[in-house]
């Protein structure tokens, strides 16, 4: 199988989507802007340990302001 990338205006892509969704030989459509459900659901259960180890103190954290310093 064989993928392809796709550099359009934001105008175009939805559009661009809905055409390819609708050609018999299109098997999957990826794209940056459908998240996947699987991994917010996985980021949000990392995030809950992440704080649960924390709150038993076995996780230091970074200050916000720390944090923003460093943007």
């Amino acid at each position: 199988m064989r993928h392809a990338t796709i550099y359009t205006t934001d105008e175009e892509f939805n559009h661009f989507v809905e055409l390819a969704k609708n050609l018999h030989y299109v098997k999957k459509i990826e794209t940056d802007s459908e998240p996947n459900k699987t991994d917010i659901l996985e980021n949000i259960k990392t995030g809950l340990k992440e704080v649960n180890l924390y709150k038993k103190g076995k996780l230091k954290t970074t200050s916000a302001k720390d944090f923003l310093n460093e943007l």
